[in-house]
């Protein structure tokens, strides 16, 4: 059995088990040429950072389903690989997933990943951006983030918006958007 209470699904188990969905809200969708959502979520070392610590940069803010999986590994070797470029052009990188911060720190030590990764557990931020939706796995519906990123200029307005990212070349399109933001400044 489901029902709905306001922004959630609540569905009763079989053996009685009540589990809360969160459900994409409209009026939560980010926006271009608005300000980006501050939010403070814990690092891989229990320190807790705000979007609004890094006004003055640019943020390339990127949204990914789970630490240590095939594509989630070669999109954050691909940013780590172009870190330089990306600092460069007065940029910062910070992932989000709903990994916790033990699985952050393992993540980042296996693949020497030179940025911020936050911890969502609770996928506030993800259902605030509008990334945490229901997937459809072999069959199976499950919710989860829905890989994308938000380049963010440095006055804290959404600048450009990648939805279902394909993590081949998107590192590319992201350099891109910051020479496109730079260029507008």
């Amino acid at each position: 059995m489901k029902f709905c209470v306001r922004k959630y699904i609540i569905e009763v188990t079989e053996n009685n088990y009540l589990k809360k969905i969160i459900l994409e809200s409209r009026d939560s969708m980010v926006e271009l040429s608005k300000k980006a959502p501050d939010f403070t979520l814990n690092t891989h070392d229990g320190k807790q950072v705000s979007l609004s610590d890094f006004l003055g940069k640019k943020v390339v803010l990127y949204f990914y389903p789970k630490d240590n999986t095939p594509g989630c590994t070669k999109e954050a070797v691909s940013f780590r690989d172009n870190i330089k470029s990306i600092e460069e052009k007065n940029a910062v990188v910070i992932g989000i997933s709903l990994d916790d911060e033990t699985s952050h720190k393992k993540f980042i030590e296996k693949f020497n990943l030179p940025f911020i990764l936050l911890s969502d557990k609770d996928a506030k931020v993800s259902t605030e951006y509008g990334v945490y939706k229901e997937k459809n796995m072999y069959g199976k519906k499950k919710m989860g983030i829905e890989r994308s990123t938000f380049i963010i200029d440095s006055e804290g307005i959404v600048r450009k918006i990648f939805r279902r990212v394909k993590v081949d070349g998107h590192v590319e399109e992201v350099l891109e958007a910051l020479d496109e933001i730079s260029s507008r400044s």
